[in-house]
Order: C-alpha cells, then structure tokens, then sequence
C-alpha cells in the first residue's frame, strides 16, 4: 500500500474510536520521567534517548531563536556510521538533543526525583502520545514493540498503563495520536519527494527531511 493510500487512512481515523480504545487500555502519566531518559541496557552503557521531532516542532522549541538548533535536536542516528571523526552518513529524522547522561534535553526532575519536561506546552507529537501508536503503516512506534493493543491503537512499554483516564482527557490524546499518525506520514511523503544524495566528504552528515538535506546546524545542503 502506498504512503498516499496510508495517508488517506490516517486523515480518516475517527477520534471517539482511538478515544475508545485508550479508555480501555488505561492511562495515568506518573512522572516517572522513563520516556524522557536514556534506556538502561544493563551492559554499562545507556542507550541514548531518541524521540523523532519535525521540521516545525524544532522552529517552535527554538522559541524564536532563543535556541539554536543544535540545542533542540540532533541528526537521528539510525543510519550513520562512526567515522575517525564522528558520526557521519546521512540519515532521515531529527531526535530531540540529549544532554550529558544521554537523557532529553528538555527534561529536569524535582528534588523529589519527579520528572518534568521544560517544554511542556511545546513539546512534539511523539511526546504528547506517548505510549500510544496507531496502526498505520507508515508510523512510527514510540518505543519497541506493543505490549497492548486495543483496535488501531497501540501502547508500549509505561508503568501508567491501565490506569483510568477520563473520557475528556481520552479524546485529547486520541486527537494528538491522529495528528500525530497524518503527520509522520506527510513527513515521509515530503521526504521521498525532496530527496536527493548529499555529496558529502568525510566526517560530513547530512540530515533529509521534508523540506530537503540539511546540516546537522539546519542549514540547507545545496544541491
């Protein structure tokens, strides 16, 4: 099936269905702050949190230039290589930035170890849904596989699973979800139409996303 056709089908999800499905798995946010930390993977080294953001939601988190875009997201890093230098390659997503302990950027914790995103209101789709993906070709899951699925809709691996969650609080997240699934497909469209191999040199990465190759800075590779 094309990304068209998938695109078709994720504009006409309905929202008290994907709603309905969410009531029924349960959800409560507990502030844990796991979806925001690096991935413990028992072998000594964390492994570094991705969370894919769009083109858009990085012009919105640098809040008018008062972020560079360095200090928003990074190239994802699927797809590169570590050359003598550092990663390099191309790639086709933008990851939030991490900080030092590999966790977001964006994310702080209370002196109670609560924690919290310093973006709340601005934060990207993935966020806003997580731990729930639709099943639609084409989007993304926010973390490994299904531990859940109700329908169209999954959920993935959060201690605030199974929870309740109220009807108002349901139908919000499923819009976001909806959003979210009609989004990452437009972004891959935008990718596959705009895409052309960077010539890059060694050491070099690049970075295509819907409006075309871009440096890790975000500035647009001449073709």
């Amino acid at each position: 099936m094309s990304l068209e056709s998938e695109l078709d089908r994720a504009r006409e999800l309905d929202v008290g269905v994907l709603a309905d499905a969410i009531k029924s798995i349960g959800f409560e946010c507990t502030r844990c702050g796991a979806c925001c930390k690096a991935a413990e993977t028992g072998g000594g080294e964390d492994e570094e949190h991705t969370a894919t953001v769009f083109p858009d939601e990085i012009r919105e988190l640098r809040n008018g230039g008062e972020y560079d875009h360095r200090d928003v997201a990074r190239p994802m890093p699927y797809g590169l290589t570590n050359g003598p230098d550092g990663p390099e390659g191309e790639t086709f997503e933008w990851a939030l930035q991490t900080d030092g302990c590999n966790d977001c950027t964006f994310y702080a914790e209370d002196d109670d170890g609560t924690g919290a995103c310093t973006v709340h209101g601005d934060r990207p789709l993935i966020c806003r849904t997580y731990p729930f993906s639709v099943a639609v070709e084409g989007s993304s899951q926010p973390t490994g596989e299904a531990v859940d699925q109700e329908g169209e809709v999954r959920a993935h691996e959060c201690e605030g699973l199974g929870r309740d969650i109220d009807r108002e609080d349901a139908e919000e997240l499923a819009a976001a979800l909806k959003r979210r699934a009609v989004r990452e497909l437009e972004e891959a469209i935008g990718v596959r139409e705009n895409y052309a191999s960077a010539d890059l040199g060694p050491g070099e990465v690049a970075i295509h996303d819907s409006e075309g190759a871009k440096r890790p800075d975000g500035e647009r590779i001449d073709r």
